[in-house]
């Protein structure tokens, strides 16, 4: 059984920083893609990092300059540095993973359980 784990969401004060991150566990033969998204009150789900097995990031353009994905392969972990947080980053942020669980001959999409981030004076 493959989960998502995801840590760091909190409140933070505009201008402030948060890290998240979200590991992979259970029974991975490889790993994609990982992503963070996320869902601001009354909107939709909207993309805001990736980063590809080769370490290419992409970002949308609100947060460019601002948040820095990365990801440790071998902790199979994704993480987002947010800096220079403002009020519109508040949103319940989802990590999301391409990974072929072992046994599996197809990479398959999961979803962590989404964490709050809140920003705030």
């Amino acid at each position: 059984q493959v989960q998502l784990v995801e840590s760091g969401g909190g409140s933070v004060q505009p201008g402030g920083s948060l890290r998240l991150s979200c590991a992979a566990s259970g029974s991975i033969f490889s790993i994609g893609a990982m992503g963070w998204y996320r869902q601001g009150p009354g909107k939709q789900r909207e993309l805001v990092a990736t980063i590809t097995g080769g370490y290419s990031p992409i970002y949308t353009d609100s947060v460019k300059g601002r948040f820095t994905i990365s990801r440790d392969n071998a902790k199979n972990t994704v993480y987002l540095h947010m800096n220079s947080l403002k009020p519109e980053d508040t949103a319940v942020y989802f990590c999301n993973v391409d990974l072929r669980p072992t046994g599996i001959s197809r990479l398959t999409n999961y979803w962590g359980q989404g964490t709050q981030v809140t920003v705030s004076s």
